[in-house]
């Protein structure tokens, strides 16, 4: 990332408590636009309120959280339109079809006619399920309901795309096509992606990647580097004392 240009997603000083209980202490990184950043952490380790506050669904006090530059705190709304989501649990309608599941949420961001036609078919298309826009999402396999999940999200054309546990209940051949459709996303179109998981086979060597752990940042850096001489799943036990 140049001197000049803004960061996809910054992160800075980030805390947040449940009552008496600390779920985020301190927690500060940044992710520059076009780069697949991993948030690797077990479960527990306080992924899914980062991405409550990444998202507002939580607010805090303690720290602050940038989006192309808007501050989540001050300017929420020019924040939260540069940002598609993709949650953890599954959230489409089942009993819509693929197409009026993505026409719904267009509708939410005030695109209609035309150009949400347009941006629709554009995001069906780049994950692989333009010829599965009129299946009900009820028929669909965990793989291609994940699909649409992520194509809704990119109807909007947000910068960054926040995934939490993306690949849950996914068998390896859906999850590794799915991460591949992620990577392709960053390095062809310049997306910023947040991937969340507790599986280090996601992870690819030249990924950015954050490990978290109890509400702290145990690692961050490049995946290879570190990794070092370990495998991946051997560092992250010894940053974590928690098999992956």
């Amino acid at each position: 990332m140049t001197g000049q240009e803004v960061a996809g997603l910054e992160v800075s000083g980030l805390g947040f408590s449940y009552g008496a209980k600390r779920a985020l202490n301190d927690v500060s990184f940044c992710v520059a636009q076009g780069d697949f950043c991993a948030l690797l952490g077990p479960n527990g380790a306080g992924k899914s309120t980062l991405f409550a506050l990444l998202t507002r669904l939580f607010t805090t006090s303690e720290g602050q959280v940038r989006v192309m530059g808007h501050d989540m705190a001050r300017a929420p709304r020019q924040a939260l339109a540069r940002i598609g989501v993709v949650f953890q649990q599954p959230t489409l309608d089942l009993d819509l079809s693929v197409r009026r599941n993505l026409r719904y949420f267009a509708a939410l961001h005030g695109l209609a006619g035309r150009e949400a036609n347009i941006r629709i078919d554009a995001a069906l298309e780049r994950m692989g399920m333009a010829q599965r826009a009129d299946e009900i999402a009820r028929d669909l396999n965990g793989g291609h309901r994940r699909r649409t999940e992520i194509a809704r999200a990119l109807v909007h054309r947000p910068a960054v795309l926040l995934l939490d546990e993306p690949t849950v209940g996914l068998d390896a051949e859906a999850r590794r096509a799915i991460t591949e459709h992620v990577h392709g996303l960053c390095a062809e179109d310049g997306l910023t992606a947040l991937w969340a998981t507790h599986l280090t086979d996601e992870v690819w060597p030249d990924d950015r990647l954050v490990i978290l752990h109890r509400g702290e940042i145990r690692a961050d850096g490049i995946a290879r580097e570190i990794i070092g001489k370990q495998t991946l799943t051997d560092r992250f036990l010894d940053l974590t004392g928690v098999t992956a």
